[in-house]
Parts: C-alpha cells; sequence; structure tokens
C-alpha cells in the first residue's frame, strides 16, 4: 500500500494533523492507522480540559507560560513553552469552528465558565462538563469523516517502521541519515502483514500508562510509537518522568487495566485531601494545598499511604455546591454511586496512578524526530514543552498546537516520493514462525513486566530498586525475544514486546538521572543538582 501521508494514531494530535493536511492537499491521500478502533485512545477519556488563555482581562500568557516553567521543574524548553502557549488561543478557536462547545457562564460568546486545576495561577482551563476528551474526540471525528482524502484503517497493529535496516543496511544509532519509508503493520481482521509505503510518516500513538498495574490509560496505551522509534534507533528523551495522577478512584476488588479518574477539577472547586486520620495533610507539603503541581500532591499521598499503612487516602467534595457539582462531575457522581459512594456526602476512596509520559520520542519544535521523514506529536512525542513535570491540562493544548507546527513545516518543504524505494522494501519474512502454543508465557510476562514497575519504578524509588528492575526486565526481553523470533506476530506479542521495552527505557533513564527532580524522585539523590539536562537514549 502507498500513500501520501500515514498518521499513526487517532487521538487528538493525529487527527487534528490530517484534517489540516487533507485541506491543504485535497488531492493527496491522508491514511490514518489505529490498532483498535478510531475512538480508542487517551483522549477519549481526558476529563478537565484545555488549558488556554482566552480572558486576557484576567489571564496573561505570561502567567500561563511561567506556570508552565514552575510545573516542568526548570527543565522546560522556555522557547517551546512560549510557542505554544502563545498558539493555543487559535488552535482552540479552530477547534469551535469544527463544531466544539465548551461550557459557557451565559450565552456570551467566549464567556467560557474556566476551571482551575493545580499548578495554574487562574482559571484557564475550557471544558466540556468532566468528558472533555470524548467531546473533543467526536467533534473531530465528525470532520474526518467529511474528508473524503482522508482515509481511518481500523484494527491496523503497526509492527516497526521501515527504514534503511530492512534494506539490509547496518544501522545504528551513530548511523548518518536514517530515513523513514513507512511500516510494517498488522491487519488485525485477515492475519496479514502489510507493507505501508509513504514519504512521511507521523506517529501520533499516545502513552504507555499500561507498563504500570494501576493506570488510568485504557489497554491500547502500551508505548507502541516510543518502542518502535527506538528500535529504528531514534532518539528517546526523558523516559523517567512517568506522571502519576493523585486522585484515582479507589476500589477495594480491583483486578487492574484501567482505573477511573477524579478529574483535578474537583480539587479546583474545593475537593480537600484527607487521610484516614481525617485529617486534611496537604497543608504541611506545600503553600497550595491541594492545588499543587501533580508530582507534590501524588508524591505527600503515597507518604500518607506508608504512614499509615494504607492503600488509599480520602477525597471530600461534600463542600462543593450541589449545583456546581452536578453541572461538571455528571460522570464521576454517577460512577460513585454505582460503588455505593454517595458524591455529596461521603469522602471518596483515591490512591495515585500512572497516568501521563512526559517524555517519549524527542522533537524539535517543528515535530521532527532524529529519523529523516518521521515526526511526532501529542503523548508520544518528547517535545521540550512538560520538562520534568506536566502542568494539568497542557496535554490536548500540544496536540492541537504541534498538529499546526508540523503542518506548517511540512508544508513549506518538499518531500520525495518514496515510489522507487517501495519496490526495494522486502514483503515481511513469516517463515519458520508458528502459533505459539502457551499464551500463558505472554499474559504471564505481561502481568510481571507491570508488576516489576509497580514495585520499584513507581512515586519514589532507590538506586537497588531500580537495579533490581533492570535485571528483571533484561530476562523478560531475552524471554519474549526468543518468542517473537519464533512465533507468528499477534498484537498481544507486538503489546508486550513494547511494554517491556518501554519499561527498559523509563529504568535506564532513571539510572542516569542522579537527582531528584519533578516526577523523578530518587531517595539516594533527594536533591536538585545543579546540572539541568535532558536524559536522551
Amino acid at each position: 500500500m502507498n500513500t501520501d501521508f500515514l498518521i499513526i494514531g487517532t487521538g487528538v494530535a493525529g487527527l487534528s494533523l490530517a484534517l489540516k493536511l487533507s485541506k491543504e492537499y485535497p488531492h493527496k491521500q491522508i491514511t490514518i492507522l489505529t490498532k483498535s478502533f478510531k475512538d480508542d485512545n487517551n483522549t477519549q477519556y481526558a476529563q478537565g480540559g484545555i488549558a488556554v488563555v482566552m480572558d486576557l482581562v484576567q489571564d496573561s500568557s505570561r502567567k500561563h507560560i511561567q506556570d508552565t516553567l514552575i510545573a516542568g521543574d526548570e527543565l522546560c524548553d522556555e522557547v517551546i513553552v512560549k510557542k505554544v502557549v502563545n498558539q493555543g488561543a487559535i488552535a482552540v478557536r479552530e477547534l469551535i469552528q469544527y463544531g466544539a462547545h465548551f461550557d459557557r457562564k451565559s450565552n456570551i460568546k467566549e464567556d467560557y465558565d474556566y476551571a482551575k486545576e493545580g499548578g495554574h495561577s487562574e482559571k484557564r482551563i475550557v471544558h466540556f462538563k468532566d468528558i472533555t476528551g470524548k467531546h473533543v474526540m467526536d467533534v473531530l471525528l465528525k470532520q474526518v469523516k467529511q474528508r473524503k482524502n482522508i482515509v481511518v484503517l481500523e484494527r491496523y497493529f503497526v509492527i516497526d517502521l521501515i527504514t534503511q535496516h530492512h534494506l539490509g543496511y547496518l544501522m545504528t544509532k551513530s548511523s548518518p541519515n536514517i530515513t523513514c519509508y513507512g511500516v510494517y503493520a498488522l491487519n488485525s481482521d485477515n492475519n496479514i502483514i502489510e507493507k505501508i509505503v509513504a514519504p512521511l510518516t507521523f506517529i501520533a500513538t499516545g502513552g504507555c500508562g499500561q507498563v504500570y498495574k494501576a493506570t488510568t490509560n485504557p489497554a491500547v496505551a502500551t508505548g507502541d510509537g516510543i518502542a518502535m522509534t527506538y528500535r529504528a534507533k531514534g532518539r528517546i528523551a526523558n523516559m523517567e518522568f512517568i506522571q502519576f495522577h493523585p486522585t484515582v478512584l479507589w476500589e477495594a476488588n480491583d483486578t487492574g487495566g484501567q482505573n477511573f479518574l477524579i478529574t483535578e477539577a474537583a480539587r479546583g472547586l474545593g475537593g480537600l485531601l484527607f487521610n484516614h486520620q481525617g485529617v486534611r495533610f496537604m497543608i504541611k507539603y506545600d503553600k497550595r494545598h491541594e492545588l499543587a503541581p501533580r508530582d507534590i500532591v501524588a508524591r505527600a499521598i503515597d507518604e500518607q499511604m506508608k504512614i499509615e499503612g494504607k492503600d488509599h487516602v480520602f477525597l471530600d467534595c461534600t463542600k462543593i455546591a450541589k449545583a456546581d457539582s452536578m453541572k461538571h462531575f455528571p460522570n464521576i457522581i454517577q460512577k460513585c454511586q454505582s460503588l455505593g459512594i454517595n458524591f455529596f456526602k461521603d469522602r471518596i476512596p483515591v490512591t495515585p496512578a500512572a497516568h501521563y509520559c512526559c517524555g517519549g520520542i524527542k522533537t524539535d519544535e517543528y515535530g521532527r524526530t532524529s529519523i529523516e521523514n518521521l515526526y511526532a506529536l501529542g503523548e508520544a512525542a518528547s517535545t521540550g514543552l512538560h520538562g520534568a513535570n506536566r502542568l494539568a491540562s497542557n496535554s490536548l493544548l500540544e496536540g492541537l498546537v504541534f498538529a499546526d507546527f508540523i503542518f506548517q513545516h511540512v508544508s513549506s518543504s518538499v518531500f520525495v516520493s518514496t515510489k522507487e524505494v517501495s519496490k526495494r522494501i522486502p514483503n515481511w519474512n513469516m517463515k519458520g514462525t508458528t502459533k505459539p502454543h502457551e499464551l500463558v508465557l505472554i499474559t504471564q510476562s505481561l502481568k510481571e513486566i507491570k508488576q516489576i514497575m509497580s514495585d520499584y519504578v513507581g512515586i519514589v524509588r532507590t538506586n537497588q530498586r531500580l537495579q533490581r528492575a533492570m535485571m528483571r526486565i533484561d530476562l523478560l526481553h531475552e524471554e519474549t525475544e526468543q518468542l517473537y523470533r519464533n512465533s507468528i506476530i499477534s498484537p498481544q506479542l507486538c503489546e508486550l514486546r513494547n511494554l517491556i521495552t518501554v519499561g527498559y527505557l523509563i529504568v535506564k533513564s532513571s539510572l542516569f538521572r542522579k537527582e531528584s527532580r519533578g516526577l523523578h524522585f530518587n531517595t539516594d539523590y533527594p536533591l536538585k543538582s545543579k546540572i539541568k539536562q535532558d536524559i536522551v537514549l
């Protein structure tokens, strides 16, 4: 299969880029691949909203920039932060033109009911109830459906990027001009591995929360784009910075998978955190109390749980006006009710869970990776915006804005046809492989990688834990690679392989960072160093 533009992922970043390319190049084909279904992604589950400066009377870009830099703990790229924040209002207004409706205080245009979240100095989060991500997805997918030159292929699992390696050349990290020609993808409907060739490929595959037992991420968040780029010898940055959302609904009989998020907006409207002794503990950790950045709140909760020997604390939303709760949190109220929790009278049991990957595929200001003809955007990318910790609700903003940055660069560039090289790219070789006789080998290894990461590479880390994690991951890697070489490819096997790669990258980066900064807290190095640097693998 040949296409003009190949996008991997159907979240806010991938769809936004597709729409821009579609309008600019009406006679070129944009192909979007998703390993599941087009509405199954992290964007779909974003509750809070989009951090953006629209009201210049109450807020300013300068304040948003400063809040982002503070949350990023001196590791953000200030140039990128300024570009993203300053472009934000334009990107959100374009989303509104597509049909998005954000909650307003009145019928006056742009009189938005801004929410405030942790780390923000002003109310600046535009939102649609507590299902902003789903609303944004509905709007973008409706637009995509109307574009005749956009093709969305569901249940296409991308296995690997195609580079010179597949043409018979030996490629290393130091090889010059590594070039992406497209991908090999498994069509899950017929189990055929297809060769999809394109002049430009864009990775928008989202995060990797499923590498942990407890996560807010859906089952598809297995770090596929990051892992395949690393295998193709692309540069990966700052993977040690995994953001744990402080307030995920704790359920007594939880068996793992995706955990239900209690949006930070609940604390923005007055929700308070209490331990099992009934003490409001955030007062002693930070002057911003419950509205401190997520790394601070998550570590505070983690410490309280360890002090008390409990597996959760409590979020008290009973002081929030009932009308405000009904308006802003209808789905959270319904979820609590299904578990016998009265949102208006009871304290809600909450615990931290893996939420967002602040590192990823290293890019420049135009989304270009270290591999030629390959771009990355959204959570899969490390653009420099988040630094050592993401400011709440900056993620949807980044996806929207970087779609525009990449589009601007592509539209001003000359890209070479891949028709000649496509003839030289071999078909996928399945010779000598068989169906795995014991699927338990995959499922057990999946449990192991999640357990290893949760036990040893969580909110608080030590050198000993990290070294132990690395030894166990090395063994899992050897076992899985042997299985991969001898088995017929399946999405389950590929996801396991990708999660092991992602786990390795997180641990490796954590071992290299000899300090505690942002989301990475190592008790062997409790202080920040004076050297502010990215960890690039």
